[in-house]
């Protein structure tokens, strides 16, 4: 699925067409990148099609009269030339070109016209195109910069950060965090995505072992099942990937047919398989960039304990709320700790987490690397939060450069947030050891939470599970789909594993008469027709039926209501159906196709208040044991159905059952599922029942 793009990132021959010696042009600019600011030791070749020199070195006219196919091109010529100069590449034998050139897809209709012309290019000659559209690449830990920009020489600080992005922009804000003392390795910045994307980029880094961390700021995928295949990658081997989603509108759902759709949206749907397949999500740049930081620096073993370590007692008291309320756990130290705590810092010092040592280590620099470290080679404390409140000159950067001190002797991340607007000596000397400070303390309780939340997911990720878009084949001739009345879509469920009430579907009133006498109690009534999905809507419901003459009443009534609001409507007659005397919950559970990531389950608080609460949550099928559990769990309604309040719990176990008879239903069933939604779903002590069904699908 993927090709090796060794070559594209550091390549042993190069060209640059389109290079020019006219001041500020594109081609000059990324010429100047190369050969002053960049440490490229391969051979590197000029075209210019009316020059024979550029900056005092040879240019040829074309690249068809190079000595040999270089392994990759800068192609900075204007967009309708660059599709032919992207031919001559091909046919020359190049294998990748960087496409720095504006005016193609984002121009309109001539410009997705051209890019046509070069997925045609790629098709036909084997070149790989990266952009186009884009600021181009920057491989910092090669000292390599292919690209037009002029602040490239001002943003070369390599480290362990790959950073993916489709826009330019944005992309350079997070290179700029190197002002925080954060290295980007590699960035690629990939445009249009005429045939290389952001997937592709994303899965090299997998593999680079100097990358500890890939950063993704996205504001579309365009190939998700590529894109799963990479994060997939990725989170088997153990690389974490944070992601940024900007412009979350929807992806095209309609919500026309079930209450699963009008509860989903783009958003929605990406945060739940950013989340299944092992991806970090953020919301902000600055939490973009202080969760990379934090994760660069390691991946916590466990769940994590924090020790919150200042000169202010009103900070550190601050600080440990703000953790508990992000539901983040205090270390409590060892017995030695706070005897050491006790005999460095004065009495009247707070020796228990948090730890306030006064202004005194202000003074007394000893007594700040002493007490620091102390704190930090505690058994249980996994990070030490360490807010510095206030600029005070010489003595803070004093107690900075403890701060280093001890950092460079203990294995736990230390985590300075510099809480004052006057940027001191003190921050710089962090930015300098490369100790990137956090400006808030939400901001760092953001960054702990995101990196203890990775921490926890990577413990039970499932390395061996797939989304089912990364297997769905096209169906040659695929039917329709149809929308099945609920009486036969609770047949074929049944079939599937799914409990449902006994029912049966009635033409005239003496027939349901006749049905209800087959049932042990009361009977629900409900009109059948596959124009009428949402029968309850028009009064297409009559519950708690008990006799002969309030069935007939009950038929006479609904059929009244259905065709005043249906007059079209093809009724196929009313279901007479076992009314559920027990008392449980109802749930909903459903699934409609996203057009993005495919199929997606939804489990919540279901009934008539579905819409109102919408307490639910989503994942991406296949559904595993694992994840039917957790997603029941993550729920409010969780609450209810543990049992509160004196009522009994209801059989979750059961619940879980029904979940993944769904899933299987969906993705191994003989139907191509478009929308199903089960609501409610009646979960008691004695089991999860199927209440209601709306099914739409295609045979297979």
């Amino acid at each position: 699925m993927f090709s090796d793009l060794a070559p594209l990132f550091d390549p042993s021959s190069l060209v640059l067409i389109g290079a020019s010696d006219r001041p500020a042009s594109i081609g000059q600019r990324a010429l100047t990148n190369i050969v002053e600011h960049s440490s490229y030791t391969g051979e590197l070749f000029l075209v210019n099609a009316t020059k024979d020199t550029v900056m005092g070195r040879r240019a040829y006219r074309s690249v068809m009269d190079l000595p040999y196919a270089p392994q990759t091109a800068i192609v900075v010529v204007p967009a309708p030339a660059a599709v032919s100069v992207l031919a001559d590449c091909g046919r020359k034998g190049v294998k990748f070109a960087i496409v720095l050139t504006s005016g193609f897809g984002e121009t309109g209709e001539a410009g997705r016209q051209l890019e046509e012309q070069m997925r045609a290019i790629v098709r036909e000659t084997g070149i790989r195109i990266y952009g186009p559209n884009c600021p181009g690449m920057n491989n910092n830990n090669r000292g390599l910069g292919f690209t037009f920009s002029p602040a490239f020489q001002h943003d070369r600080m390599p480290g362990p950060i790959g950073l993916v992005t489709q826009g330019g922009g944005l992309g350079r804000t997070f290179l700029q965090a190197s002002g925080r003392g954060i290295g980007i390795g590699l960035w690629c910045s990939s445009g249009n995505e005429v045939d290389l994307t952001a997937s592709d980029y994303i899965n090299h880094m997998v593999a680079m072992p100097e990358i500890k961390v890939i950063v993704a700021l996205l504001e579309g995928i365009n190939d998700a099942p590529r894109f799963a295949a990479a994060a997939l990658n990725a989170a088997r081997q153990g690389k974490p990937i944070v992601a940024l989603k900007v412009g979350k509108s929807a992806y095209g759902v309609k919500a026309t047919q079930s209450h699963t759709a009008a509860l989903s949206g783009s958003a929605d749907i990406n945060s739940a398989a950013f989340r299944q397949l092992g991806i970090v999500e953020v919301d902000d740049i600055d939490e973009l960039i202080d969760t990379a930081a934090l994760l660069a620096r390691g991946v916590p073993a466990r769940a994590i304990r924090t020790a919150v370590y200042s000169f202010s007692g009103g900070t550190v008291a601050l600080a440990a709320d703000m953790l508990g309320s992000a539901d983040l756990a205090l270390a409590e130290f060892e017995p030695r700790t706070r005897q050491a705590l006790a005999e460095l810092l004065p009495s009247y010092a707070a020796i228990d987490n948090p730890v306030d040592t006064t202004a005194e280590i202000l003074v007394q620099s000893d007594i700040s690397y002493g007490s620091l470290l102390r704190v930090a080679q505690d058994p249980n404390v996994d990070v030490v939060l360490y807010p510095i409140p206030m600029e005070y000159g010489d003595t803070t950067l004093a107690a900075c450069q403890n701060l280093v001190k001890v950092q460079a002797e203990v294995d736990i991340p230390i985590v300075p947030v510099w809480m004052s607007d006057k940027l001191g000596t003190g921050y710089q000397c962090l930015v300098d050891a490369g100790i990137a400070p956090i400006r808030t303390l939400g901001k760092a309780i953001k960054a702990l939470s995101r990196w203890n939340g990775y921490g926890m997911s990577a413990r039970v990720f499932d390395p061996a599970w797939e989304p089912s878009i990364m297997h769905a084949a096209p169906l040659p001739g695929a039917q329709a789909p149809q929308a099945y009345a609920e009486r036969a879509a609770k047949q074929l469920l049944s079939e599937a594993g799914v409990a449902v009430p006994f029912g049966r579907v009635c033409r005239t009133a003496e027939d349901a008469v006749a049905a209800a006498a087959q049932c042990d109690g009361p009977v629900v009534a409900k009109i059948v027709s596959p124009q009428i999905l949402h029968k309850s809507d028009i009064g297409g419901v009559i519950v708690g039926l008990r006799t002969p003459d309030e069935v007939r009443d009950a038929w006479e009534l609904i059929m009244a209501r259905s065709r005043e609001a249906y007059p079209q409507a093809d009724i196929e007659g009313i279901l007479i159906e076992q009314m559920m005397a027990q008392r449980g919950v109802e749930t909903l559970v459903g699934v409609h196709r996203d057009e993005l990531f495919g199929h997606v389950l939804t489990f919540g608080l279901g009934g008539v208040y579905v819409e109102v609460f919408r307490d639910v949550s989503r994942r991406l099928l296949p559904l595993t044991p694992a994840e039917a559990r957790a997603m029941i769990a993550e729920t409010r309604c969780h609450q209810l159905l543990a049992g509160c309040r004196g009522q009994a719990p209801a059989d979750i176990g059961a619940l879980e059952k029904l979940l993944l008879a769904v899933s299987d239903f969906v993705t191994r069933g003989p139907y191509e599922v478009q929308e199903l939604d089960l609501n409610p779903v009646l979960v008691s002590p004695d089991g999860a029942v199927a209440l209601d069904a709306v099914l739409i699908a295609s045979a297979r």
